[in-house]
């Protein structure tokens, strides 16, 4: 990572904004990473501004390193006045904007956010089906891992 970059991380973890659950919100989005192990929970809560309904605050809580804490961080602000429409169409890449861009191998990090904020803005309907109940989080990530081995004559 470039200097420039490890500093507005180093900042924006140094003084993260709106860490933390928030009482009663309209939404709320998580999103795990069995690969890396990080999980991400997004809270949402709306006001009436001009007649529209726009994100009057976002909260998140993550197990997750210090450039997601950033991300989460500066996403939560960025999003705060924005439709849930204009919330949805933000990437990942433009919620992590303000840090500048991200090395390759913490893209996964901004996915992470945008994963959140899209599972807490686009709930699935209360007809839907639910999903069939499978592994959790935890029971993939303590799996044991096996491999096959096959030998070739």
């Amino acid at each position: 990572m470039s200097d420039d970059l490890e500093s507005r991380i180093q900042a924006a973890i140094a003084n993260p904004s709106n860490v933390g659950e928030l009482a009663d919100a309209d939404a709320v989005g998580t999103v795990g990473s069995p690969d890396c192990g990080d999980m991400l929970r997004m809270w949402v809560k709306f006001k009436e501004e001009n007649g529209r309904k726009v994100i009057d605050k976002a909260t998140f809580q993550t197990f997750g390193c210090q450039t997601a804490i950033a991300v989460a961080s500066m996403a939560t602000d960025l999003i705060r006045g924005k439709t849930a429409a204009e919330a949805l169409a933000m990437s990942g890449e433009e919620l992590s904007a303000p840090l500048g861009p991200l090395p390759p191998m913490k893209i996964h990090c901004a996915q992470l956010v945008e994963g959140a904020l899209k599972d807490a803005l686009n709930p699935q309907p209360a007809s839907a089906p639910a999903p069939a109940a499978g592994p959790t989080l935890f029971d993939q990530l303590t799996a044991p891992k096996t491999v096959k081995i096959t030998l070739q004559p």
